[in-house]
């Protein structure tokens, strides 16, 4: 094709003059020579203002090619075996169909010569190509061929390998290093991208299966069906890059990788533990600009965000954040110390592990295999001369006695509680061996929390909804007739789930005369939750529907978070009506 030819068609698809063109052209070189990463298609899609789909579409017709809606085409084994992983992963080119002995691949860019040769000569057969967006093609060839699809076929040109232990913390370059190397990183990089927290490498007897936790749930990652020759090599490498022993198989290790993506700090806390068919690796991601939230953007309503924000500043007392693990109880105690944090406070925590650093707060990390244990660093924090102590987590007797002893000789106290809700802490305590009248002198409020799935804002729709439903699950009575549900259709943005991120429900409890004759006469959970119910506490579940109600969450998430075996048995019961109500 002509350059004067091929100048006329990008004008053409991009609704613009040749010269104009010629124009756009120069800049990109300018551009380019700058260090710009963009494609001359994405440098026109952009100055032209059009989509690169659009651009696409109208290219296509032009050159008389078909554009292929990746997000609607279900690629057959046939098709996807007619071309190389490595030649598929490299030009970007994803085979879409096979009929008539014809293959059909779909590629962004038709003017690439050396794309062009190398389907054609990899694919043994007539190529008819298409046209796609490059973003499409990306996330269709992880579906189809799996994440780091191309790396193992680099790896699989050799032996499955071992890494050496004698080179202690490093790794040659060899081919197949370079890519078990080149492999992790992709699917850190992956769960980066995909805001995972969590990442699971979980050996089976015929396969390595992976898993991201992605807004508290857990996402199985496609991959190639040879990852399981590698696994060796696979976690012996993220043993080495967390500082592990390497020859240490049968016993469980901790670690800890620090890695920078795009300029952004990311913590990797590692832990492995052997099982039947090998090593079982997770990677926790912490991202420090990620954890931290200050007060008002946690979720509270007004009057309770109030009342913490004045429990918060008494000089002594304790407040209690309970939940279940990954319920967010660090980042609210991360906010209230930040508000509090001052020139005039000494504050001091202990943690396992410091997932923030927070200036001006001296931060001290358990390590247990050395003695130095939640209730062993209380007791010397005593003598810093604090004024607000943080203790991570109350797990047993000598650290609930501690901390409430600092409580009741003017120190403000912070820690965590695992309970399922607020009234819950104070049996806790007690039955840890507290005394009743410690708990109720020293503990000022207890805060249980849960993270619900917030609605993705790209593809956020009304939902029909059963009212008989809702009133037995606890919805307001007073507001069903009027009430708004809402949910996620599922579009790209969210990865078709229909949520993207998540936001805390609440249940505060302040500890006030109506409550600690209660605490003190050993009175059920239940009733102090129902005292404290008619003294204005929202429990998480009522917290839950204010959160469906301004349309941030939706009513599936708020029943998955807060099920009790009660509200259980009625959602089996309601079942049939559930789902239809569901789908509708």
């Amino acid at each position: 094709m002509a350059y004067i030819s091929l100048k006329h068609l990008l004008a053409q698809a991009a609704m613009s003059t040749p010269d104009h063109l010629e124009d756009w052209q120069k800049a990109w070189r300018v551009a380019t020579a700058n260090g710009s990463q963009d494609t001359l298609f994405d440098f026109i899609c952009r100055e032209s203002g059009i989509s690169e789909e659009n651009f696409l579409i109208a290219l296509g017709k032009l050159l008389n090619w078909p554009f292929v809606d990746l997000r609607k085409v279900t690629v057959p084994t046939e098709a996807r075996n007619k071309i190389s992983t490595k030649v598929a992963f490299q030009y970007l080119a994803i085979p879409t169909d096979f009929q008539n002995n014809t293959l059909q691949v779909a590629v962004s860019n038709p003017f690439d010569p050396a794309m062009l040769n190398a389907v054609q000569f990899d694919s043994r057969a007539p190529v008819q190509f298409a046209l796609a967006p490059k973003a499409e093609i990306e996330k269709a060839l992880k579906k189809y061929y799996g994440v780091g699809a191309e790396t193992l076929d680099e790896m699989s040109e050799g032996e499955p390998l071992e890494i050496d232990i004698s080179a202690d913390k490093e790794i040659t370059e060899g081919d197949q290093e370079a890519s078990v190397i080149k492999f992790v990183n992709q699917i850190i990089w992956e769960a980066y991208k995909d805001r995972a927290t969590d990442i699971h490498f979980e050996p089976a007897e015929d396969e390595l299966r992976i898993r991201y936790r992605i807004d508290g749930i857990l996402h199985q990652t496609p991959m190639p069906p040879q990852l399981k020759r590698f696994q060796a090599a696979i976690i012996s490498r993220i043993k080495v890059m967390s500082g592990m022993n390497i020859a240490e198989k049968r016993l469980p290790q901790d670690g800890r990788i620090n890695v920078r993506i795009k300029g952004e700090e990311i913590d990797i806390r590692v832990s492995t533990v052997p099982t039947v068919y090998g090593e079982s690796v997770s990677l926790r991601l912490l991202t420090r600009g990620k954890i931290f939230l200050t007060l008002d953007k946690l979720g509270f309503d007004m009057r309770e965000e109030n009342a913490i924000r004045e429990i918060i500043i008494k000089p002594h007392g304790i407040m209690l954040v309970t939940g279940p693990t990954g319920a967010g109880k660090s980042t609210s105690l991360y906010a209230f110390l930040s508000t509090i944090n001052s020139v005039t406070k000494r504050i001091i925590t202990i943690e396992e592990p410091v997932e923030y650093e927070l200036k001006g707060i001296n931060q001290i990390a358990v390590r247990s295999d050395i003695g130095l244990t939640f209730a062993m660093g209380l007791r010397h924090i005593l003598r810093q001369d604090p004024n607000v102590i943080m203790v991570g987590e109350v797990r047993d007797l000598e650290t609930a006695e501690i901390a409430i002893r600092a409580a009741l000789t003017g120190h403000l106290v912070f820690s965590t509680l695992h309970t399922n809700d607020a009234p819950s802490a104070f049996t806790r305590l007690i039955d840890m061996g507290i005394e009743p009248f410690l708990v109720a002198s020293s503990v000022e409020a207890v805060l249980a929390q849960r993270l619900v799935r917030t609605i993705c804002p790209s593809c956020k729709v009304e939902q029909k909804f059963d009212p008989a439903f809702l009133l037995k699950m606890g919805y307001p009575e007073n507001q069903i007739s009027t009430a708004k549900v809402w949910h996620g259709a599922g579009c790209e943005e969210c990865r078709q789930l229909g949520y993207q991120g998540r936001q805390g429900i609440y249940e505060f409890l302040e500890v006030t005369e109506a409550i600690r004759p209660l605490i003190m006469n050993r009175s059920p959970a239940s009733n102090i939750a129902q005292r404290a119910i008619e003294h204005g506490m929202r429990t998480l579940r009522n917290d839950g529907w204010v959160k469906v109600m301004a349309g941030r969450t939706t009513v599936e998430e708020v029943l998955r978070v807060t099920q009790t075996e009660e509200h259980l048995k009625s959602l089996v019961e309601d079942n049939t009506k559930a789902e239809v109500w569901v789908k509708s």
